[in-house]
């Protein structure tokens, strides 16, 4: 059986000044982590912010500049950003084009709820 879970272009909802979906949790998924599907328009500013958890950013389309603890960098389609947990961050998308991304997160919490449920999970 396949399953998918769709993305909803027309709905996306308006949060740290970007559109976005969250796509994770999904309860047909037994994964150790969270995620949302992410727009940002020409001129969008995302909200400076860190957490506890570990992110990662995955460029699907566009490009952005990913700011880091004050330090910057061009994050492009293909590339894929690591942030720690405690750093402050945010995107800013110069260009004339939406950036897309997928952005990942997971602590450790996730993690040993994973590991229970998957020691339940029948083969």
């Amino acid at each position: 059986m396949i399953e998918i879970r769709r993305l909803d272009r027309d709905h996306l909802t308006r949060a740290y000044g970007l559109d976005s979906e969250r796509l994770l949790p999904w309860p047909a998924l037994n994964a150790p982590f969270e995620g949302a599907w992410c727009v940002m328009r020409p001129g969008d500013v995302s909200t400076a912010h860190s957490h506890h958890e570990y992110e990662i950013f995955i460029a699907m389309k566009g490009r952005a500049k990913l700011t880091v603890d004050g330090e910057s960098t061009e994050l492009v389609e293909g590339d894929i950003a690591h942030l720690v947990p405690g750093t402050t961050h945010y995107l800013v998308n110069e260009a004339d084009s939406d950036f897309e991304y997928y952005a990942i997160w997971w602590d450790t919490d996730m993690s040993a709820a994973f590991v229970a449920r998957h020691g339940q999970a029948s083969p």
